[in-house]
């Protein structure tokens, strides 16, 4: 059993248990000591032998786990079997064994099927009632003690199956949160380097190769004023240097760009962030973006940056099982368009809630502030059980072809 916050719970339980079988079998045979009884040699053999089947079975039946459920159900059902027989013999020989069926219910419970456990414990009840009556006398505690000491079985069996299952429930739940946890963090490792590379990349174009630019056209504006004026050839030469300068500078911008986008284009860089980060067994993550979508770099990156935080909305929060992503362009009009059919939520409530800052959803308002810093606009669908549809519109320059 892997271990878990209720491990020590069943682990003393079990030993409980075990230390309850082995004092209920040696009292058997010391009772039959002590009291002369006729089948002394056949009860004391018979104990050994039921404990030696006992320590020997759970054994066999804890190493079947590796093995397989088959393996390990046809294990426990033997064992199971063989215990209750040598059980049944000893009753016969010693009505003091009766008592063994308190430990022994609790292996029904433990090892039989769901149909077969009930039955096992009546059974196994009415046997030990009976033996305690034919060998001794019928009396109302040898009746009501077996019948409270099955109630008494059933109801911590129950509870320990409930335990057990809440405990593998939260070993899953905690396994998932420490994945997505890893996953964010390195998804914001990610983000935080790519938007530092985008940013130095619109900090070089905005300085170091608009400067070049305006160098180069004065230069070449001063060599047609006068072809024929002195030192005409240090002007060609320093505007060729200023272009050539202005080529690597748009070279190094290209290359801060992330690389997916450079290379593949940002439907290939979705698709990818969508097989390795957003999708699991229980998520299904669509992307519609056209392959041969026309989008300046900043934009792409910008769309890109937009569409990751608003997966991490859908990954940590919505309990989606499915989320299209879609990009579509129409002259100078982009949208992105992020839909999913998880809880959805109340985008008003939200929104005052942010306001007076009793709210975590940073996610939403960094992407608003992102999208306005664009001049576009940020529209957000969504109801509790509805699903949430989040929208991105922007309008591109016509002149330059990047956002206005």
């Amino acid at each position: 059993m892997s271990h878990t916050a209720l491990t020590p719970v069943f682990v003393g339980l079990r030993t409980s248990l075990h230390i309850l079988f082995v004092a209920l079998t040696v009292l058997v045979v010391v009772r039959a000591l002590v009291d002369g009884n006729p089948n002394m040699v056949a009860v004391v053999a018979l104990a050994a032998l039921l404990l030696i089947t006992y320590g020997f079975g759970g054994y066999l039946a804890r190493h079947a786990m590796s093995s397989g459920a088959s393996a390990q159900s046809v294990t426990a059902y033997l064992w199971a079997l063989v215990l209750s027989a040598e059980w049944l013999v000893l009753v016969w020989l010693s009505p003091d064994a009766a008592y063994l069926v308190f430990p022994l219910f609790f292996l029904y419970l433990h090892l039989l099927p769901r149909g077969w456990r009930t039955l096992a414990v009546l059974g196994s009840t009415l046997l030990a009632i009976a033996a305690l009556g034919l060998h001794s006398e019928w009396t109302v505690g040898g009746v009501v003690g077996p019948l409270v000491g099955a109630g008494v079985a059933i109801v911590i069996g129950l509870g320990y199956k409930s335990l057990a299952a809440e405990a593998a429930e939260r070993e899953l739940l905690v396994k998932q949160l420490l994945e997505t946890r890893d996953q964010l963090a390195h998804t914001e490792r990610e983000s935080g380097v790519l938007a530092e590379r985008a940013r130095l990349a619109r900090e070089i174009h905005d300085t170091v190769a608009q400067g070049l630019s305006s160098i180069q056209l004065l230069l070449h504006a001063a060599e047609r004023a006068d072809p024929n004026a002195a030192g005409l050839e240090h002007v060609r030469l320093a505007r060729e240097t200023a272009a050539a300068n202005l080529a690597d500078t748009r070279n190094f911008i290209r290359e801060l760009a992330p690389a997916a986008l450079v290379e593949q284009g940002i439907g290939a860089a979705l698709r990818r962030l969508a097989d390795t980060q957003w999708q699991s067994p229980e998520r299904e993550i669509r992307v519609r973006v056209a392959d041969a979508l026309d989008l300046p770099m900043p934009v792409q990156t910008a769309l890109l940056r937009i569409a990751q935080g608003a997966m991490a909305n859908v990954v940590q929060h919505s309990e989606a099982t499915q989320a299209t992503i879609s990009i579509e362009r129409d002259n100078s009009d982009v949208r992105l368009s992020i839909a999913d059919n998880g809880r959805g939520f109340d985008p008003e409530r939200v929104k005052a809630a942010s306001a007076r800052g009793v709210t975590d959803s940073f996610g939403l308002t960094a992407t608003r502030e992102r999208v306005e810093q664009l001049g576009g606009t940020l529209t957000v669908n969504s109801r509790p059980g509805a699903g949430t549809t989040v929208t991105v519109d922007l309008m591109l320059s016509p002149s330059t072809g990047e956002s206005a």
